[in-house]
């Protein structure tokens, strides 16, 4: 006897792929994302369609569906117009600016003075980092996908800034319970605490 429920995505429940599958693949990182407009403008906004492909090159993939209205939003259109964008990390002391973030705000209006962020300069990209996140990773678009709505934004890791105490500078590695992140449990409002560990040896 089948013990599972089936859901089909190109018949009845087409329209609910999103509240099956944003409940189902957890807990999911989130992509604080800054980027730049032709003006010089900053844009902030977080993304939870968001993970790390890769080491050699170091590469990030951000999923970026478009407005209901159709229209690309702010942070794919800036990534398409500049090839730079910065992804900053998201920890429990930010996650209510980083909320805030994700209000639908006028055209042109900044995100980080609604939130009440500061932009630091970045080293190699011209997009600033959020000097209130615990990590920020400088990025260059490597390729863009579009897949229907969705646009698949595949980065190039250049550049890492850590709060100091998160990890070690010789090593590079990251020091245990120094970053507390959050993740995304489904949608649109579940998040997680990353604080309860444990532990499993490879096998061989």
């Amino acid at each position: 006897m089948d013990t599972h429920d089936f859901f089909d995505f190109a018949g009845r429940d087409e329209d609910r792929v999103y509240a099956l599958l944003s409940g189902l693949v957890t807990p999911r990182p989130i992509a604080w994302v800054t980027t730049i407009d032709a003006s010089g403008r900053v844009n902030a906004a977080p993304f939870s369609f968001f993970n790390l492909l890769g080491s050699e090159p170091p590469v990030v993939a951000l999923g970026i569906g478009d407005r209901a209205d159709g229209m690309p939003k702010d942070t794919a259109l800036n990534i398409d117009a500049t090839g730079e964008f910065v992804v900053n990390l998201v920890d429990e002391a930010v996650a209510v600016p980083m909320n805030l973030t994700s209000a639908p705000l006028p055209h042109g209006e900044s995100e980080m003075a609604f939130a009440g962020l500061t932009a630091a300069p970045s080293k190699r990209v011209k997009p600033p980092r959020i000097a209130e996140a615990p990590a920020s990773l400088e990025c260059r678009t490597l390729q863009v996908l579009t897949v229907g709505n969705n646009r698949i934004i595949l980065g190039e890791v250049i550049a890492a800034h850590t709060r100091r105490g998160i990890a070690d500078p010789e090593t590079c590695r990251v020091k245990p319970d120094t970053l507390r992140a959050i993740g995304r449990i489904d949608g649109p409002a579940g998040y997680c605490r990353t604080t309860d560990r444990f532990e499993m040896k490879r096998p061989g």
